[in-house]
């Protein structure tokens, strides 16, 4: 089972960041070109190296919360906000699954870990870049998916 495109750029994407105060088109791109690239765009893939539509690993997961949001205190209760309140506490990493607002919160968080700016929303190699520096994990194949990545900007920012 897979999301459009349009559709989660529509109804996940750009109310989320607009949620957390940092939307723009840059952003949507990059978290786009995220979900195309990790998990063709399924909400529910589970593969070895992550969870959900994003493919955030549990280690991520408790990365972010761990060494990033613990000390932004008013992002971490925003991105908190997000989450369901009892499944949360039980199962944190099911959110990364079943919730496609608080996975893309997530993703965005991992990704403003970074001290690179973000590149423009038409600067596709430039967002793979982006990309392959924050998000891929060491053991993938990055030339190819990187090329795929960009590909893939392309094609969406020129349909959009």
């Amino acid at each position: 089972m897979s999301i459009s495109a349009a559709d989660l750029a529509q109804y996940v994407i750009k109310p989320t960041l607009e949620y957390l105060g940092i939307h723009c088109l840059a952003a949507e791109h990059l978290l786009l070109g995220t979900a195309a690239q990790q998990s063709d765009f399924d909400p529910f893939c589970q593969r070895a190296q992550g969870i959900g539509i994003y493919q955030i690993s549990s280690e991520q997961h408790r990365s972010v919360w761990d060494d990033y949001l613990a000390y932004l205190p008013e992002l971490a209760s925003s991105i908190r906000g997000l989450a369901s309140q009892r499944q949360f506490l039980m199962q944190p990493d099911l959110e990364l699954k079943t919730n496609l607002v608080y996975s893309t919160a997530i993703a965005w968080a991992i990704y403003l870990q970074t001290d690179h700016p973000l590149p423009a929303a038409d600067d596709a190699e430039g967002l793979s870049h982006f990309w392959t520096e924050t998000f891929c994990r060491p053991d993938k194949s990055i030339t190819g998916q990187a090329r795929q990545f960009s590909q893939w900007i392309k094609t969406y920012a020129v349909a959009s």
